[in-house]
């Protein structure tokens, strides 16, 4: 086998193992939740691991995703979507990503993203104001990400 061969061939047996146990995930934007909650992620709570996917999917027009400021682990990319388009998201840093769709902030459309296990920036997450109703749904994800203690178990590539 040639050498170049032989090179591709050691990188796409080290590379296989990681792709195999990458997950996806999907996460709906509503206006009404299955429990009747308006303005919406679905789920709100979502833990992944470490190279795992995230679709979040607009269902009624209008919706977006963005980062909200301080709620990013230390060299994470921020996020921002499009209004009402989906966007995607293969989350490699490790730690908590609060989330908001921009024009429902106030009205308490937020979620978490718990990466890996206790996430480092728990904290400073916890420092950061959010408006509205958004203060009661984020301080109940917090807590949910305050209990995370252990990362996610690697599974095969499934939809959630």
């Amino acid at each position: 086998m040639s050498p170049v061969r032989l090179t591709l061939a050691a990188v796409l047996a080290l590379a296989s193992p990681l792709a195999a146990h990458a997950a996806d995930h999907q996460v709906l934007m509503k206006n009404q939740g299955a429990g009747g909650a308006m303005m919406v992620f679905e789920p709100a709570f979502l833990q992944v691991s470490p190279g795992d996917t995230v679709h979040f999917v607009p269902t009624d027009p209008g919706h977006d995703i963005e980062t909200i400021p301080g709620m990013l682990p230390a060299g994470a990319a921020s996020l921002k979507g499009e209004p009402s388009k989906p966007y995607d998201v293969t989350f490699t840093t490790p730690g908590l990503y609060g989330v908001r769709c921009r024009p429902h902030y106030a009205m308490g459309m937020v979620g978490v993203v718990v990466v890996g296990g206790k996430p480092a920036n728990l904290a400073q997450a916890q420092a950061v104001v959010t408006p509205g109703m958004a203060k009661a749904r984020m301080d109940g994800l917090l807590a949910q990400a305050a209990a995370v203690t252990e990362p996610k178990a690697k599974t095969k590539k499934h939809k959630s």
